[in-house]
């Protein structure tokens, strides 16, 4: 059993029965199909059904690891020079229904996410549904040069985000799909609102560190200065050590720390 699966935790089958039975009441499902995600994923239950809706499973010990997952991030945003920004939900249902409103609002300002439907509650447990895309594939499975194709897409996106006062929290390669061509966006997380400026740095330094090992620091860099000042890409710089101590991230930080201070310099002069 790996550790994530470990740390998860397992759900009894009885309480997944009621999970789905609600779910066939509500679509008016005579009969379900479940797939069962093996996904990267500490947070949540994650499955396919029908091959239509990817539904989301959030139990009370998700709910319990994302608190000491979100202690962890704002002692290591603390170790960068800023006041600790994430924040904690009470409880499942209040995860789901945080990332049901996240992607919402992502939709509405034109980025590209899974088309939100519902959060529900069954037997203490909250349950997220939302659109399932069939033919994605993740940022982290591409060809070099398809990933570097796509960089400035990805960056883009993210200004468009950061430009109407949100932030995505916990950008890795795989919370970046393909989808026909186009760049989406899932597992958006929770940062104080009061805190959008350091957010969006560390969003920023989280997409340098998700690019770098596929498309190396200076195209990684490059393709962020498209869209962001070098004085929001220094401000980057200054989460980078903090995010390669991610278990999640694994990529060259003082590389990506030169380029940025290299651009920074070409522009003062």
């Amino acid at each position: 059993m790996s550790i994530r699966r470990l740390v998860r935790g397992t759900i009894e089958w009885e309480r997944l029965e009621a999970v789905f039975d609600e779910m066939a009441r509500r679509y008016d499902q005579p009969q379900l199909r479940i797939e069962f995600l093996d996904a990267d994923n500490w947070l949540s239950t994650p499955c396919v059904v029908n091959d239509e809706w990817f539904v989301k499973i959030v139990t009370g010990q998700n709910s319990l690891v994302h608190a000491l997952f979100t202690g962890a991030r704002n002692l290591g945003a603390f170790s960068s020079g800023t006041e600790g920004f994430f924040e904690h939900f009470a409880d499942p249902m209040e995860m789901c229904e945080h990332e049901l409103d996240a992607t919402r609002r992502m939709r509405e300002i034109g980025l590209n996410v899974p088309a939100p439907i519902e959060a529900f509650e069954v037997d203490g447990m909250g349950v997220l549904v939302m659109e399932y895309l069939p033919e994605f594939q993740i940022l982290d499975d591409l060809a070099a040069e398809e990933v570097e194709r796509f960089a400035p897409e990805v960056f883009g996106a993210l200004s468009v985000m950061h430009d109407n006062r949100l932030a995505h929290g916990d950008l890795r390669g795989e919370n970046v799909l393909l989808q026909d061509g186009e760049v989406y966006f899932i597992d958006a997380t929770s940062v104080r609102e009061d805190a959008i400026e350091e957010a969006r740095s560390y969003d920023l330094a989280c997409a340098l560190a998700a690019l770098e090992p596929l498309i190396g620091a200076r195209t990684a860099v490059e393709s962020a200065a498209e869209h962001y000042t070098p004085e929001q890409l220094l401000a980057a710089r200054e989460f980078l050590d903090f995010v390669n101590i991610r278990p999640d991230h694994d990529f060259d930080a003082v590389s990506v720390k030169g380029e940025i201070e290299k651009l920074a310099e070409a522009e003062r002069h």
